[in-house]
């Protein structure tokens, strides 16, 4: 913003006395309208930032969210810098991003963040110019509400204030728990899939369909393909069918709307025996950990079907429902009112799509007493949620830890504790005992003023001489990619999670960019039970959405970072899965150049191996139960040593291997189904999974998961821009296959 114009005294006042000129009080008055006019035109220039943390100031832990800054210069053009920066539990990270901001424009950025403290996090914004000075800034900006990674949360673009649905609270207490709704704004929904990716579902209005711009869209068929939930609700049959990309994904071709006089389905559905179960345990199972005693269930409820009792509402049975009618295309019909559906269901990708052939925002239905309870149920809160309030926080320590064992330069030993305290053992007897001991001998005591300064050089450089051995080492370069190949016709989009291991031999800052059409980069989080987020110190610079980062890792010291990425590609994996007798058909196609090794295949609940696959070539193989062994078990097998290896990994000194996990295509397969490991009787076992790297759902729900290793191969080109002298990588291919029926094929 322009500062005011300074005023200029006149030089030539008139003396007492003198004559007054005739024109002076169309002076004055000139010079009055001019200073009136000077003041007004800075006034008007006003620089507005206003800035939208999360999902309606709602924001999940563990993931990435948006803030979105909007941006009004009515002043002179410049160009300006948002700068976010974390507080006292989100220090370790600057992010910037570059706007042009001419005369009379209006901007809105969206920035990438993530979240790391549940309850503590607070984000400064800031708007600087070419000079580095702040122009705007919003400080110490804080949600209304951090929510625990397994806390459902729906986004909403609903067609008025009134339709953001409201979901059922749950039994626990604990409101970092509480399913949440976001109410958004089509003006600043996110044109990143990255920061979706904290949405349980999302809800739109098919009037609202319109309003989104074609990177918007794109954005939420991203999302959608890797594992989300949209939710469609049909406002008028024009909404859908003249916006080609909804037409499109609706799984009915929509031609009539009526009205539909009776609908007691819907309370039926709800009281039906299909809510979702998919809590880490169920309450039954529940032991609280401090020893209280636990709350009596509600009688006759059981988890699958928490609301059997649950009153009708008259007065919602006796009023129409309009309903729109047309042909089923594919997908299934989830509620029915006679032969008119209701509510149907389709999978696109790895998602899924809800159609709600009616408007929940219109009357009846908004007036329904059950609709919190029905939008409880269709976002899948878990039923033992409403059975029992014998839940907690569930999980605490972090996913990015295993990968770290897995990748962390070994070039580091660590001294064990038993040679350490061994060594302070040694030292208080020489600067003891033995030094009073030999100065006695030979009657001169008083050398003790000589003798002790030098134990204390002498061990001082024996300390550095052991550091230098055990952790001085060649500059190194890990990456662990672990990569979902989401298929999109003839081609896919991989969504890709590439954990990086950087080991330096002096205090270095290194540069880091990525080539992705979408990437962000975080330093590891530590979780809850670690204090939120690690202290590397980073400055990342946001480019449209991509980034150019610089790290500074302390001398001997391996530091661990995280790119979120999704880039369209060539289809490198193809499988079809078919439903024999006695087990399945795996077809499995390896479009890469490159050998891949320990594949293996989840169907049913069993982790089935099938070896070798050649490059650039095709094998079919066939599998059974028999020949696998359970899901539960491969992961407890292999995971075991998680929480011990993250827990070492903290730890100064230990033994020569703690903090270390050296079977990596194993390991990084069993991290891949985190939630396995969970359950009471270790719940210090469970882990916090950023979205999407948990694939228990995507088998719970009937597909298949085919896993396959790509040892010393990367699908993108290396983060870093200098040259290591070490360097490793290797892949993790994951890709979701439904299970074909052997008779129909589909």
């Amino acid at each position: 913003m322009s500062n005011l114009p300074s005023l200029v005294p006149w030089r030539n006042r008139p003396q007492c006395g003198a004559s007054q000129s005739p024109r002076r009080p169309s002076l004055l008055l000139a010079l009055w309208l001019l200073l009136f006019c000077g003041g007004a035109i800075p006034a008007s220039a006003v620089l507005q930032f206003d800035v939208f943390l999360g999902y309606d100031s709602l924001v999940p832990e563990a993931c990435w969210f948006p803030i979105v800054c909007e941006i009004k210069n009515d002043g002179p053009a410049f160009t300006g810098v948002v700068e976010v920066s974390g507080g006292q539990f989100n220090d370790g990270q600057t992010r910037r991003l570059a706007v042009e901001l001419p005369t009379g424009t209006l901007k809105r950025v969206v920035i990438p963040a993530f979240s790391t403290a549940r309850g503590y996090s607070s984000w400064d914004v800031r708007l600087l110019d070419e000079r580095s000075r702040v122009r705007a800034e919003q400080v110490t900006l804080r949600p209304r509400r951090q929510m625990a990674s397994s806390a459902p949360l729906i986004g909403s673009l609903a067609r008025t204030v009134g339709g953001t649905p409201v979901i059922r609270p749950i039994l626990p207490t604990a409101a970092e728990l509480q399913p949440a709704s976001a109410r958004l704004q089509a003006s600043i929904f996110p044109d990143n899939p990255l920061v979706l990716e904290g949405m349980s579902a999302l809800y739109l209005n098919s009037e609202k369909a319109p309003d989104l711009n074609v990177a918007q869209v794109n954005a939420l068929l991203a999302w959608l393909n890797a594992g989300g939930h949209l939710i469609v609700a049909v406002e008028q049959l024009a909404d859908i069918n003249a916006t080609p990309w909804l037409r499109n994904l609706s799984p009915v071709d929509l031609k009539t709307m009526q009205p539909v006089e009776r609908h007691p389905e819907l309370q039926q559905w709800l009281q039906s025996d299909t809510w979702a179960t998919n809590s880490a345990y169920s309450a039954g199972d529940r032991r609280a950990s401090s020893g209280k005693k636990k709350s009596a269930p509600r009688p006759s409820i059981s988890v699958s079907n928490p609301f059997s009792d649950l009153p009708d509402d008259p007065a919602f049975e006796a009023a129409a429902l309009q309903v729109a009618g047309g042909t089923l295309r594919d997908g299934s019909i989830v509620v029915s009112a006679g032969d008119s559906p209701l509510m149907v269901t389709a999978h696109r990708g790895r998602g899924l799509v809800t159609l709600l052939l009616f408007s929940p925002e219109r009357e009846p239905f908004r007036s329904w007493k059950n609709l919190p309870t029905f939008w409880a149920k269709l976002v899948e809160v878990p039923g033992a949620w409403y059975a029992s309030a014998d839940f907690g926080q569930s999980g605490g320590w972090s996913s990015d830890g295993i990968f770290g064992a897995m990748i962390d330069s070994r070039q580091v030993h660590k001294l064990p504790v038993g040679w350490l305290l061994l060594l302070l053992l040694v030292y208080l007897v020489v600067i003891g005992p033995l030094d009073q001991y030999w100065l006695k001998r030979i009657g001169k005591p008083m050398l003790t003023w000589i003798t002790f300064p030098c134990y204390v050089v002498l061990f001082s450089l024996l300390i550095y001489f052991i550091g230098y051995k055990l952790r001085a080492g060649e500059s190194e370069w890990n990456e662990l990619h672990v990569v979902d190949v989401l298929q999109k016709g003839d081609r896919a989009e991989l969504r890709g999670q590439t954990y990086v291991s950087v080991y330096s031999p002096a205090n270095q800052k290194y540069a880091l960019e990525s080539q992705q059409k979408c990437a962000t980069f975080r330093s590891e989080f530590i979780g809850r039970w670690g204090g939120g987020q690690s202290g590397e110190k980073s400055s990342v610079l946001q480019a449209g959405d991509n980034f150019k980062a610089e790290v500074f890792v302390p001398v001997w010291t391996s530091q661990l970072y995280i790119s979120d990425w999704w880039q369209p590609a060539a289809l490198p994996l193809a499988a079809t899965v078919t439903q024999q007798n006695d087990g399945w058909e795996v077809r499995v196609e390896n479009h890469t150049d490159r050998n891949l090794t320990n594949a293996q295949v989840v169907i049913g609940g069993y982790m089935m191996g099938l070896g070798e696959l050649p490059a650039n070539s095709t094998r079919t193989f066939n599998v059974s139960k028999a020949r696998g062994t359970p899901l539960r078990e491969f992961v407890s097998r292999h995971g075991n040593a998680f929480q011990g290896a993250v827990q070492s990994r903290q730890r100064t000194f230990g033994g020569e291997q703690s903090g270390r996990i050296d079977d990596l295509p194993n390991s990084t397969m069993a991290s891949t189904f985190l939630s396995q490991l969970g359950g009471a009787p270790n719940a210090a076992r469970n882990f916090i999974a950023p979205p999407g790297l948990d694939l228990s759902s995507v088998a719970a729900h009937g597909d298949a998961v085919l896993l396959a290793w790509a040892s010393d191969y990367s699908p993108v080109k290396p983060l870093h821009q200098f040259s290591p002298r070490r360097s490793h990588r290797n892949t993790l291919w994951r890709i979701a296959v439904p299970v074909q029926s052997l008779k129909s094929g589909v």
